[in-house]
C-alpha cells in the first residue's frame, strides 16, 4: 500500500505546500510503512522525504518507494527536515493537529521554519473512502472476526467467566490469523449488559444477555463487530428489545448509500427505536468509520452533517441499554455504495440462547 501520490495531489489542492504527518496511522497509509517513529514530509510538488533513525533505516529504505528516505542519526531531525524545506521553498506546512499534544506542537514550531496550518482533514478525507487494495484488508479482517466468533460460541457454558470469554475470543482471532485485536474486547453479561463499554470481569456468565463486541486488525486494518446472545430462556421484553434493535440495524442499512447526512442514516434507525417506545434507551450515536483506525470518520449520529460518499466504511451498532436490567446492540461494518451498501459482516443475526 502506498498512497503519497494522492497525499501529495490533495496537498497541491490546499493552502499549504507540504504536510507533516506525524501519527503511526497516517505515516502507514502514506507509505504502507510501519514503525512507532519518523517524520514524513509529503509535497504538492510530488516529492517526499522520511527522516528516521537507524533502527528502521534499512527496512525502510528497502520498503518504501515515492519518497527519499533520511537516516536522522548524524545530525539532530529538525535541521535536516529544515534543509529539506530550504531545498523545496517549503513557506507553508500542513499538520496533523488533532494528533499533536499541545506541548508537541509549541516543540516542533519553535524547531521547524514554514509556518504551521491545519491539515487533519486532508488525511481525514482521503482515509476515510476505501481504496480496493484497503476492503480487501478489512474484509480479511472482518473474516478472521467471524470465524473466531464462531469457534467461540462453542466455549459458551455457564463455568466460564466474562474475563476468560474475552480471552478465548482474542486467541481465536490470533489463530484464525489477526496481528492483533484491534481493541480490547467487551464481554459482559446480566446486568451489566447495559452498560455499552463495559469491562469484562472475574464472574461466570450470568443469565440474561450476554454481549460480545470484538475485533480483529489484519495488515494494518480494523473489522468491529458486536453480537449479543442469551444465558438462559429470555424473557418477553428482551426478545422484543432484541428484535427492535435488530429491525433498526436492518432498516438503516437497507436505506444506506451515498448522498445521505449522517444524522439523516442514524435516524433511521433511531425512529424505529423510538416508535417501540425506547428511544431514550438508544444512548449512543449510530455509526463510525473503520479502517486503520477502529474509529474514524465519517460518522452518523443525530448531528452527524457530513454527507456519505462512495467508499466510505462505516459500522452499523444500534442499541438499547435499560439501566441495572440488560441492554441489547447488534453491529456490522458497511461499504457505502452509489444506490445501496455492501454489509462487510457474514455472521447470522437471530438471537441464540445458551443454557444458564
Amino acid at each position: 500500500m502506498n498512497n503519497l501520490k494522492k497525499i501529495s495531489a490533495a496537498v497541491k489542492n490546499s493552502e499549504a505546500d507540504a504536510i507533516f504527518v506525524t501519527s503511526e496511522q497516517n505515516r502507514y497509509y502514506a507509505t504502507g510503512f510501519a514503525s512507532s517513529a519518523g517524520e514524513l514530509i509529503i509535497c504538492g510538488d510530488g516529492t517526499s522525504a522520511l527522516f528516521i533513525d537507524a533502527r528502521y533505516f534499512e527496512e525502510a529504505s528497502r520498503e518504501i518507494s515515492g519518497a527519499e528516505v533520511i537516516c536522522s542519526n548524524d545530525k539532530p531531525v529538525y535541521e535536516l527536515m529544515n534543509a529539506f524545506f530550504k531545498e523545496h521553498g517549503i513557506n507553508k506546512l500542513a499538520v496533523e493537529e488533532g494528533a499533536l499534544s499541545y506541548a508537541a506542537y509549541t516543540r516542533i514550531d519553535s524547531m521547524l521554519e514554514p509556518q504551521f496550518v491545519a491539515g487533519q482533514v486532508i488525511l481525514r478525507d482521503l482515509r476515510a473512502i476505501k481504496s480496493s487494495e484497503e476492503m480487501e484488508f478489512l474484509i480479511g479482517a472482518q473474516r478472521i472476526a467471524d470465524r473466531a466468533f464462531t469457534n467461540t460460541l462453542k466455549l459458551i457454558t455457564p463455568d466460564i467467566t466474562e474475563r476468560e470469554l474475552a480471552a478465548e475470543l482474542t486467541c481465536q482471532m490470533l489463530k484464525a490469523g489477526a496481528q492483533d485485536k484491534s481493541f480490547d474486547p467487551i464481554v459482559v453479561s446480566g446486568a451489566l449488559s447495559s452498560v455499552p463499554h463495559g469491562k469484562p470481569r472475574d464472574v461466570k456468565l450470568q443469565r440474561g444477555f450476554l454481549t460480545m463486541d470484538f475485533g480483529a486488525l489484519y495488515k494494518g486494518y480494523c473489522s468491529d463487530t458486536t453480537r449479543t446472545v442469551a444465558i438462559g430462556e429470555p424473557t418477553e421484553e428482551m426478545v422484543k428489545v432484541y428484535d427492535t434493535v435488530l429491525r433498526a440495524q436492518l432498516e438503516a442499512i437497507g436505506a444506506a448509500k451515498a448522498g445521505l447526512t449522517g444524522s439523516q442514516l442514524d435516524g433511521v434507525a433511531r425512529k424505529v427505536i423510538a416508535d417501540a417506545g425506547y428511544g431514550e434507551y438508544f444512548t449512543h450515536s449510530l455509526s463510525h468509520g473503520v479502517g486503520i483506525d477502529i474509529h474514524e470518520y465519517p460518522n452518523c449520529s443525530p448531528r452527524s452533517e457530513n454527507v456519505l460518499k462512495v467508499g466510505d466504511v462505516i459500522s452499523m451498532e444500534p442499541g438499547i441499554y435499560l439501566p441495572g436490567r440488560f441492554g441489547v446492540r447488534i453491529e456490522d461494518v458497511i461499504e457505502i455504495k452509489e444506490d445501496g451498501c455492501f454489509d462487510l459482516t457474514e455472521l447470522p443475526k437471530e438471537l441464540l440462547v445458551f443454557c444458564a
